[in-house]
C-alpha cells in the first residue's frame, strides 16, 4: 500500500513537472510568434498570440498547431494605389496550423475573425479633409466635407454607405448629396465625400474581407479564408 502510495506521488510530481516545463514552453513559442509576426506585417501596435491545444510540445514535435489566436492592434493596409487605411485591430482565430521546418512560420487550414476601423482612422484614411462620423444605422456614416463655390465656403453633411467590394475593398458612396441649386455643387462635395480604400495589403496571406456592417463604435468586418500564411512565407 505504501509502494503504491509513493508512486502515485511520484507520478503526480512528475505530472506537474512536465505540465509546467508545457507552458513554460508554450508562453516561449507564443512570444516569439508574436514577434515573427509583427516583424513580418511591419506593425507598430501590439501583437499577441495564444496557442490552443495540451500538451502543446506534443503539437510542437509533429509541427502541427490544433488553433493560434492572433489578435493585432494598428495594422496599415495600403491598396496598389498606395492609399493607406489603418486597421484599429484584427483579432483571428488560425485552425490546423502547419509549420514549417525551421518553426519560423507557418500556414492555417482555414481562419476566421473579425476587424475594425475606428471613424478616427476611417477619418484619416479618406486623405481628403473630410470627418467621418457614424451615420445611425447599420451599414451608414455620415460624411461632413467643406467645399468652395463661387468663392462661397460651403459645409455638408451627407450619410454614406459604406460597403465592401471585391472581399478586399471598403467603399463610402454618399447616398444623396443636396445642390443648393448651384452647378456643379454634387460632383464638387461627391470628390470629396466618395472613397474607396483597399486592404488587401493590411491582412495575412488568404485572410479575406466576408462582410461589413457600422455601428456607434465604429466599421466592424468578419474575415475569413483558407490556406492562410500565420508568419513566414
Amino acid at each position: 500500500m505504501r509502494f503504491l502510495r509513493t508512486i502515485l506521488i511520484i507520478a503526480v510530481v512528475l505530472g506537474g513537472i512536465l505540465a509546467g516545463a508545457d507552458r513554460l514552453a508554450v508562453g516561449y513559442a507564443e512570444d516569439e510568434l508574436a514577434a515573427k509576426v509583427q516583424a513580418g506585417r511591419g506593425l507598430a501596435g501590439e501583437t499577441d498570440v495564444n496557442i490552443h491545444g495540451f500538451p502543446f510540445l506534443t503539437q510542437a514535435l509533429d509541427r502541427r498547431l490544433e488553433q493560434v489566436d492572433v489578435k493585432l492592434r494598428g495594422v496599415n493596409a495600403a491598396g496598389p494605389d498606395g492609399r493607406k487605411i489603418r486597421i484599429s485591430e484584427l483579432d483571428a482565430r488560425f485552425h490546423d496550423v502547419s509549420l514549417n521546418s525551421s518553426y519560423t512560420g507557418g500556414k492555417a487550414a482555414r481562419a476566421d475573425g473579425s476587424a475594425q476601423i475606428s471613424y478616427a482612422d476611417l477619418t484619416e484614411a479618406s486623405q481628403n479633409g473630410v470627418t467621418v462620423t457614424y451615420g445611425g444605422a447599420p451599414g451608414k456614416v455620415k460624411v461632413t466635407a467643406s467645399v468652395e463655390v463661387l468663392g462661397r465656403s460651403l459645409t455638408r453633411s451627407v450619410v454614406s454607405t459604406i460597403s465592401l467590394v471585391n472581399g478586399t475593398t471598403v467603399r463610402v458612396r454618399a447616398d444623396e448629396v443636396p445642390g443648393e441649386g448651384l452647378p456643379g455643387v454634387e460632383s464638387l462635395v461627391r470628390k470629396r465625400t466618395d472613397f474607396d480604400r483597399n486592404l488587401d495589403g493590411g491582412l495575412p496571406a488568404g485572410l479575406k474581407l466576408s462582410a461589413l456592417t457600422s455601428d456607434a463604435s465604429g466599421v466592424h468586418l468578419t474575415v475569413d479564408g483558407s490556406d492562410v500564411v500565420l508568419a513566414g512565407s
